[in-house]
């Protein structure tokens, strides 16, 4: 097996994206974030001592889809064309999705990453005051598209 993010002395290193034609690709994903009873009662009502939690979690997703090539060395600074993080509250907790778009030379898949994983972070500090136990339960990519290795779905 080869890592792509290796070269021959297996030093780490950004693939050369350069000769590679701009395509349509996206990527979705999807976190969970479990809470009390309490806290599910105050989403719902829109009680949350510290604000609109839905909306400071939407925009933190997406402002942190923007952000991936700051936090992951590796990454590549492409043009992120549209983001769209949506929570639903259950009777668990939040269930967050993201769904990232562009036009570009490498796929999208740890933007959507990054927007759920990062909105679920928001969601935890929100809502800590009322409810310390808040956890992300799961972080995870659900499909993909576009590209060379084509579409793929969880």
């Amino acid at each position: 097996m080869r890592f792509t993010h290796l070269d021959e002395a297996g030093h780490a290193r950004m693939v050369d994206v350069t000769e590679k034609s701009p395509t349509v690709r996206s990527a979705t994903a999807e976190a969970f974030v479990a809470c009390s009873v309490d806290v599910i009662a105050a989403l719902r009502d829109g009680t949350v001592p510290k604000g609109d939690v839905l909306a400071v979690a939407r925009v933190a997703g997406i402002a942190a889809a923007k952000k991936v090539p700051d936090l992951l060395p590796l990454a590549h600074v492409i043009g992120v064309h549209a983001v769209v993080v949506d929570l639903e509250i259950t009777d668990d907790g939040l269930a967050i999705s993201a769904q990232v778009r562009t036009a570009d030379r490498t796929g999208v898949e740890m933007e959507a990453l990054t927007a759920v994983t990062v909105a679920a972070l928001a969601v935890v500090d929100m809502v800590k005051g009322v409810d310390r136990s808040a956890e992300i339960v799961h972080a995870r990519v659900t499909g993909k598209s576009g590209g060379r290795s084509g579409d793929w779905t969880r």
